[in-house]
């Protein structure tokens, strides 16, 4: 039966519990302030970057030399001993690299190409012998440089290489003395006058089927000593030391052939620091 709207009114009030929120109510404030928070941490992030971008990046500038480093007492660091990318000399003479500029690094430069000349084939024979050391000695010490050489390569000397008293190797089979400059430093430095040490490894012997005396692997460190002359540097005097070596590997040797087609196959290069 129902309500006549005469009848009186009555009004239920529910739990607060179990009220709900009208349709038009704000939202909950805890929403608002997590949205808060990360405003704030991605205003942050944002300011960090751009302090970031605009630091200074470290100076890792290679082209300051070992030398540079060594007279000033500091150890390099080794990105520091990496190749500095500087060009080589456009210029020979007697197929040697000439020319060098009057820098630490030109010093270098001309000591490792020295060195590999000093190592060469044409050392065993007196006629090219000779003309090595015109082309890289000061002229002022040629004589006495040219007199030790001719010692030092006696023939005596040539043939325990398994030579001739004229430095050539026995029919059918090639003789190899190749150097390779591993790295360079500058151990005394001045204007006119600097002293270079050359890490090399080199291969020696005679590569042949009959070959009593097949190429082997040396390291050793030639130092060079050299004068300024007002357009190059030249040799002045050099020595030797054994190492330092490495542990030997595990590659298995190659035939006497594969060595001599190596050597006549690949050619050298010309080294700048």
């Amino acid at each position: 039966m129902p309500l006549s709207d005469d009848q009186p009114h009555t009004r239920t009030r529910l739990p607060v519990a179990e009220q709900t929120t009208p349709a038009t109510g704000r939202q909950a404030r805890p929403l608002r302030t997590l949205l808060a928070i990360l405003g704030v941490v991605t205003l942050l992030v944002v300011a960090v970057a751009i302090a970031n971008r605009d630091k200074a990046v470290p100076d890792r500038n290679p082209a300051a030399s070992s030398g540079d480093r060594a007279r000033n007492g500091t150890a390099p660091a080794a990105d520091r001993t990496a190749a500095t990318g500087q060009q080589p000399v456009t210029t020979t003479a007697n197929g040697i690299a000439t020319g060098y500029p009057h820098t630490d690094q030109g010093a270098q430069s001309a000591a490792a190409n020295y060195a590999v000349a000093l190592g060469s084939t044409d050392m065993f024979r007196p006629d090219t012998r000779h003309t090595v050391l015109a082309t890289l000695a000061d002229p002022t010490v040629l004589p006495a440089l040219q007199s030790r050489l001719d010692q030092a390569f006696s023939p005596e000397t040539v043939t325990r290489f398994g030579l001739d008293a004229q430095g050539r190797a026995p029919k059918g089979q090639l003789f190899v003395s190749r150097i390779v400059p591993v790295g360079t430093r500058t151990t005394n430095s001045a204007d006119t006058a600097t002293k270079v040490d050359v890490w090399c490894t080199g291969l020696y012997g005679l590569a042949g089927e009959d070959s009593t005396l097949p190429v082997s692997q040396d390291w050793y460190t030639l130092t060079i000593t050299m004068r300024w002359t007002g357009s190059d540097w030249k040799l002045t005097d050099y020595s030797r030391a054994a190492g330092p070596a490495p542990l030997p590997g595990d590659n298995q040797a190659a035939t006497a052939k594969e060595i001599a087609d190596a050597v006549q196959q690949f050619g050298g290069f010309r080294y700048a620091r």
